[in-house]
């Protein structure tokens, strides 16, 4: 039971971040020509589009991608016990997890995207390249507040650095699911 509760959770939690991603992308205004940005339209848009044809975008958030999340988040919740115990957890510790998962999630991807956008920017050339695209676009609105206010030392940008440790101290400062 526990490999099938291991094959289920990775796959669900993989989605959620290409979701995650997606409305990141659509936040952030990213380059939806890319060619990483078209893929992720490609794999989310089966749940998407019949959400978006109940739920209308509400100002700059698209709503549909919101509750595919928020719905992808509560499914991965109530997997495991059901899976490994044969049991659903009571509903409000289903709610709580939901929302500790759903912000875990978010600062996870987000650490993920940085640490991402570090190395590709040591070894990818200068020029254009999708995924640095694609990541300065999610990464930079992120980076810049502190890059302004701790500036480069040595010719080195330490901000990837701090947002990194700030996004841990998060991490270690929410409760345990």
């Amino acid at each position: 039971m526990i490999a099938i509760q291991y094959l289920v959770d990775a796959l669900l939690t993989l989605y959620l971040y290409v979701l995650i991603l997606r409305f990141v992308m659509q936040l952030s205004r990213a380059d939806f020509r890319n060619q990483i940005a078209h893929a992720v339209l490609s794999i989310t848009n089966p749940l998407i589009m019949p959400l978006r044809r109940v739920l209308p975008p509400i100002g700059k958030i698209d709503s549909a991608s919101v509750v595919a999340i928020l719905l992808l988040t509560a499914l991965i919740v109530a997997a495991t016990p059901l899976i490994l115990h044969g049991m659903l957890i009571d509903p409000v510790t289903w709610v709580r997890w939901t929302l500790l998962t759903l912000i875990r999630s978010f600062i996870t991807f987000y650490t993920g995207a940085i640490i991402i956008y570090v190395i590709l920017g040591w070894v990818v050339p200068a020029g254009y390249s999708p995924p640095m695209a694609l990541l300065a676009s999610i990464c930079e609105p992120l980076l810049a507040p502190v890059r302004r206010a701790i500036p480069p030392i040595g010719g080195i940008d330490l901000s990837p650095l701090w947002v990194s440790l700030a996004f841990g101290v998060l991490l270690r400062l929410l409760p345990a699911v």
